[in-house]
């Protein structure tokens, strides 16, 4: 396979020691300190024009948080592991690259607002050929819509030049990342499956045994790279699919004296169904979901495939929808406006044991507080006021400074509050004194567990008026709150738009 020095594949003509990663951000990072650990004869160095990220990789304080990740740089950096804003030096050193760049939605243009943006991962395409000297392997990290592939190797053979017995050429493969922020480097240690698609079986083993120093074989899945490419939206969707698909039974849980907690448990004790990602809640997030269902119902459309993007763009709608109703029923409850009232929000990222606020529910629900006139206090143990008002102007949403206030503590935040809203299931949510948060609060005390994670007789034996989210509330209030608004689904995190109207009977829409 390799030459008497065993660091040059024999037929590829690759250098196999050392690997330059293209990205130093959520994916690119955890990983390739992952392969730095698991495989100390290959040095590894990430490589970005961002100074500040790669100083920040550099230093004792890193740039994202993830359980285990600290530990696991701090063991590898200086050492097989390095961080370098050096672009050209990485690309022509290395024969392995990776690819792990951002390809958000498309803002205008044709596609925009679902189309996935490929300006950054051509541009890696065309700064690889730019730089190479020499062979190079380059590998999709990105999530990027089927036959991207393509794309990137038009780029770079277009840079092919021949001489000697093989010349410079370009193998391009696809190996997208099904990580979960929160659990990135136990998935990265113990992986479901790793799967590897390409078009040239030597060019995807020099991957696979590069992943077999830590991965059973049985669990490298290899295949085409449209299958790859394909395989990555597709596992986003169908996972985003089961949380929109449990909270559309939450709110008929609301209506009926159903608890969907106890739904939850029965069909996911069915083998076939599972328990995984049934916990109702106020909807998903990330860099991810979203974005990727939005990339497949584009590609569906572009395919003339109407009735299956409409089908998945459902799966985006019901989440927006959850988001709103979610909100209005806090509104509702507390007697129908907001206006200056102080709001505790406990958690502000997507998700627990991540500082990740990119399309946060959050986001939407406290928008929509401050435009009824809510005076919201955030707490959020990772989040900072920065990073929050950062993805609020993402978003094109103006915030005002002093309706939109940072916590240093839950306490802080909750001291005189009408209301806590959690929006984030982190663990320390649980092991509060509630009690001590109620005597200082304004009476009645409400509390809105958007994540249906805390003790809620507990609370309500303390004095708290509870609202769960597919369970209706045991409050006199109940028959009046809407039990779980009826809404007009929105895809826009932008819900100032959002206009309530009243149907004959009364009812909101």
């Amino acid at each position: 396979m390799s030459s008497e020095e065993g660091q040059v594949h024999s037929r590829l003509g690759i250098r196999l020691n050392k690997i330059c990663c293209i990205g130093a951000g959520y994916v690119g990072g955890p990983t390739m300190a992952t392969i730095a650990a698991k495989c100390p004869h290959i040095t590894v160095t990430i490589v970005d024009l961002n100074e500040a990220r790669i100083n920040a990789w550099n230093s004792d304080s890193l740039p994202i948080y993830e359980p285990g990740l600290d530990e696991l740089v701090r063991s590898c950096r200086g050492k097989n592991l390095f961080f370098s804003t050096d672009v050209k030096k990485g690309i022509e050193e290395a024969d392995i690259i990776f690819a792990s760049v951002n390809t958000p939605t498309k803002t205008q243009g044709v596609g925009k607002g679902r189309a996935a943006d490929l300006r950054f991962i051509e541009s890696v395409g065309r700064t690889i050929a730019q730089y190479s000297t020499r062979s190079k392997i380059v590998i999709e990290k990105s999530t990027v819509p089927i036959k991207t592939a393509e794309a990137i190797a038009r780029v770079l053979t277009a840079n092919e030049t021949s001489g000697g017995t093989i010349g410079k050429k370009f193998w391009i493969l696809s190996n997208p990342e099904f990580l979960a922020e929160g659990t990135a480097m136990k998935d990265l240690d113990a992986p479901d499956r790793v799967l590897i698609g390409g078009q040239v079986d030597d060019a995807v083993q020099v991957l696979v045994d590069i992943y077999a120093n830590w991965v059973p074989r049985d669990k490298i899945l290899t295949t085409n790279l449209w299958s790859s490419e394909l395989s990555k939206l597709v596992a986003n969707a169908m996972l985003a699919q089961r949380v929109s698909s449990i909270n559309s039974i939450a709110r008929l849980c609301e209506r009926t004296g159903a608890d969907v907690k106890e739904v939850s448990r029965a069909i996911g004790a069915d083998s076939r169904i599972g328990p995984k990602f049934l916990n109702a809640s106020i909807g998903f997030g990330g860099s991810c979901f979203q974005k990727d269902i939005l990339n497949l119902v584009y590609i569906c459309e572009q395919f003339g495939l109407n009735e299956v993007a409409a089908y998945w763009q459902s799966v985006v709608d019901m989440n927006d929808n959850q988001k709103v109703a979610f909100t209005h029923r806090i509104i509702s409850a507390l007697f129908n406006t907001v206006t200056k009232k102080k709001i505790a929000v406990f958690g502000f990222a997507f998700k627990k044991d991540t500082g990740d606020v990119r399309e946060t529910p959050a986001l939407t629900v406290c928008d929509m507080l401050m435009a009824d006139g809510g005076i919201v206090h955030v707490y959020d143990p990772k989040v900072s006021y920065e990073e929050a008002i950062q993805e609020f102007k993402y978003h094109g949403i103006e915030v005002n400074e002093d309706q939109f206030i940072f916590s240093k503590t839950p306490a802080e935040a909750a001291d005189g509050a009408h209301a806590i809203v959690v929006l984030t299931e982190w663990d320390e949510f649980k092991t509060y004194k509630y009690e001590d948060f109620y005597r200082k609060m304004m009476k009645p005390a409400f509390l809105f567990d958007g994540r249906n994670m805390l003790d809620h007789d507990g609370l309500e034996r303390l004095g708290f008026e509870v609202h769960a989210l597919g369970k209706a509330s045991s409050s006199a209030s109940a028959a009046d709150e809407g039990g779980g608004y009826i809404t007009r689904a929105c895809s826009s995190p932008n819900m100032r738009s959002y206009k309530p109207q009243k149907t004959a009977d009364g009812m909101l829409l």
